[in-house]
């Protein structure tokens, strides 16, 4: 091989080298966005706490048990005991798999108003920077908004950045049942915004919801904003790695298995959190119907059947999304493999027409919500696809039943 050798196999080592030199500079020189990382101990302290106690004469299961098991201890207690179980372990139980989504909301409730007493107390420390102090302050504002009547927050864990996870319609009863599952810079601050407020998880699950209900109305649909697990901060070395993807994989797929019932369950996955539910796709349970990426950077695969899932696979990028001009290639663990838009990689690809940009797929009136909606609530006939290929109607046939994967 000479130095003037340009075959497709130098130029990819080229591209990965100089990635991995820009990785480390991001590294070693403070670019890449830093995360305080505060010890807060509050959910592993009500953990321990819980599994020491004892209701009724009875001693408390593991908190890691099988989501069935706990489902099945809940059911045996009086109200009078759940209640005060809540009010002993508010954290351990607010992010307990297979306690009642109800009873969830109760002590996540509860779990909110002491970390907004930490952080008012936090606020007035004079042993705090400014800087400190501030974000005291914007952790305490945020808390009191998920505190909010009628927010139903299913999971909330005030440690680092924070993780918090938050239902949009009756989880109990719905007939289908939608995850969103965000990217980098997700954490309990960036979790809702005003600015760009379809850019966040609040925003995008709000959207959501609302274009299913258009979609079908008499369809009963529960739209979960899921950020409950620790984002890549910033466009740095752990958002071109699948470090923090396994992570959330494992507690994406924790939670679709504690869902209550049986119905049908569709993952919307927008740029790194294509990652993550491109990990989790072989783990997840048969009910996961669907998975749709938006903005994708790969989903670590070549081709969307190594995915290892029956769920139906469906991709959308927008024209104007920066994402497709990232290398759709994986090599010592950097890059998250091949383009899930693309015909080899074999997903079922969709119109985003309108979305505008990475961050614009759950924008009201676009497209791109407009077909991730049908997705959701099984209206796979109705969907837009890309261009004119059709392929992603392929083996379709209009509305898959209510309570089938």
């Amino acid at each position: 091989m000479t130095s003037f050798d340009t075959s497709p196999q130098l130029n990819v080592w080229r591209v990965l080298l100089a990635l991995a030199v820009v990785f480390v500079m991001l590294a070693t020189t403070g670019w890449t966005a830093l995360r305080d990382q505060r010890p807060t101990p509050a959910l592993e302290v009500s953990r321990s706490a819980w599994e020491h106690g004892r209701i009724g004469g009875r001693q408390l299961p593991d908190t890691d048990s099988a989501p069935a098991r706990l489902t099945r201890f809940f059911a045996s207690l009086t109200a009078d005991q759940r209640t005060a179980l809540v009010r002993r372990y508010p954290l351990a139980v607010g992010n307990m798999n297979g306690a009642p989504v109800r009873l969830r909301y109760r002590a996540n409730r509860l779990a909110l108003a002491q970390a907004r007493k930490a952080e008012r107390k936090r606020l007035h420390d004079s042993r705090l920077t400014p800087a400190g102090q501030r974000e005291a302050g914007r952790r305490m504002n945020r808390y009191e908004a998920l505190m909010s009547p009628g927010r139903r927050i299913l999971a909330f864990d005030p440690a680092g950045s924070g993780r918090v996870a938050e239902v949009f319609g009756n989880l109990d009863r719905a007939e289908r049942v939608s995850v969103v599952v965000p990217g980098v810079d997700t954490d309990v601050l960036t979790f809702q915004r005003t600015y760009r407020k379809y850019s966040a998880p609040v925003g995008m699950a709000q959207s959501l919801y609302a274009a299913e209900r258009r979609a079908d109305p008499s369809t009963r649909t529960a739209v979960i904003a899921w950020a409950d697990y620790t984002a890549p901060g910033g466009l740095g070395l752990d958002s071109a790695t699948a470090g923090r993807a396994h992570g959330g994989a494992v507690r994406l797929d924790a939670l679709v298995r504690a869902l209550p019932g049986s119905s049908p369950v569709s993952l919307f996955c927008h740029s790194y959190g294509s990652v993550v539910c491109g990990v989790a796709a072989r783990t997840l349970p048969g009910r996961v119907a669907d998975i749709a990426v938006a903005g994708s950077p790969g989903m670590r695969v070549a081709k969307a059947s190594h995915l290892g899932t029956s769920a139906r696979v469906w991709a959308m990028r927008d024209a104007d999304d920066w994402v497709q001009d990232v290398p759709y290639l994986e090599l010592g663990g950097l890059g998250h493999g091949a383009d899930p838009m693309s015909s080899a990689f074999g997903a079922r690809v969709l119109s985003a027409r309108e979305a505008e940009g990475h961050s614009g797929y759950f924008e009201p009136g676009t497209d791109s919500v407009r077909n991730l909606a049908q997705i959701g609530v099984g209206a796979y006939g109705s969907v837009a696809c890309a261009g004119d290929d059709e392929a992603c109607r392929e083996g379709l046939s209009g509305t898959t039943p209510v309570g089938r994967a």
